[in-house]
């Protein structure tokens, strides 16, 4: 995947702590951390929407839903 550089401001707390990880090995380099992170923030975020939408469904018409699925749909959709 193609990167692109940015530019973020820290406090400087968060710039030793950062600083700490590369020093013990824990990750090459700053860069590295902070790409870690946001990956790790953007993948929960996206877990939290998909568990809201989820939140909105409504059990008992989904449920009535899969049952009208004939033994041979059931088939057909699993891919067998």
């Amino acid at each position: 995947m193609a990167t692109v550089k940015i530019a973020i401001t820290i406090d400087s707390e968060a710039a030793l702590k950062l600083d700490e990880l590369v020093a013990s090995k824990a990750y090459p380099s700053r860069s590295r951390v902070i790409q870690e992170a946001v990956a790790d923030k953007l993948a929960r975020i996206s877990r939290s929407r998909l568990a809201e939408q989820c939140a909105l469904l409504d059990t008992e018409e989904e449920r009535k839903m899969a049952e009208e699925f004939s033994p041979g749909e059931i088939e057909l959709w699993q891919g067998s």
